[in-house]
């Protein structure tokens, strides 16, 4: 299906930073086609992707307190993608879902890395972080921090999946490249995580009363 573009006065055609969808704004597919050629859709294309890795990263260790770590892990996602970006070649996958591999990989690395660092001193907080960020608060509303700490107990696939779709904000098709599952599976899946998720949430509450 063709796209609609129009071109804004006094541009040179067919750079994506000087045209504009007339429906939806670019898609990180064409952001990194373009960002060769056109600073505008790099620039917007690594805000975009910053954006994406920050969120998958906070959800992963919000829990433990570790802003600088999720900042540093989102810097370093931007930096792989664009020296990625000369050899990068489309295989009919979302650029979202080369994204999250990236992702997932650079926070993996980040958390060995703490594992064999030193201890934590007495300037770094121990405590759980009991007012979650605005991520976060989007993630699960009013139960944000109830909800990610029950999402532990969730499968790991269920757990990314509930990441990528209500925290991300990745559409089913893109969770579905990012985690090799067809859109279907992704969506059933979807649909027992929160039941689960639910579940354990009212578990907890009802521990709470008690």
């Amino acid at each position: 299906m063709g796209l609609a573009w129009t071109s804004r006065a006094g541009v040179t055609p067919g750079a994506l930073g000087a045209m504009e969808r007339v429906d939806a704004p670019a898609s990180l597919r064409e952001l990194a086609a373009a960002a060769a050629r056109d600073t505008h859709a790099r620039d917007e294309l690594l805000a975009r992707v910053r954006d994406m890795a920050l969120k998958y990263a906070r959800v992963r260790l919000g829990r433990f307190g570790a802003e600088d770590t999720a900042q540093d892990v989102a810097q370093e996602v931007c930096m792989a993608v664009m020296t990625a970006l000369p050899t990068y070649e489309e295989r009919g996958l979302p650029f979202e879902a080369f994204v999250y591999t990236i992702t997932a990989r650079k926070l993996a690395d980040a958390q060995r890395a703490a594992m064999r660092g030193p201890s934590p001193v007495c300037d770094i907080p121990d405590e759980v972080d009991e007012s979650p960020g605005p991520e976060s608060t989007a993630v699960m509303r009013d139960e944000a921090a109830t909800a990610l700490s029950l999402m532990q107990q969730l499968p790991v696939q269920q757990r990314e999946i509930l990441t990528l779709r209500v925290a991300v904000g990745l559409s089913t098709d893109e969770t579905a490249a990012a985690l090799g599952m067809s859109p279907g599976a992704v969506r059933v899946a979807q649909h027992r995580a929160l039941g689960k998720l639910r579940t354990l949430m009212a578990e907890s509450s009802r521990g709470g009363v008690a």
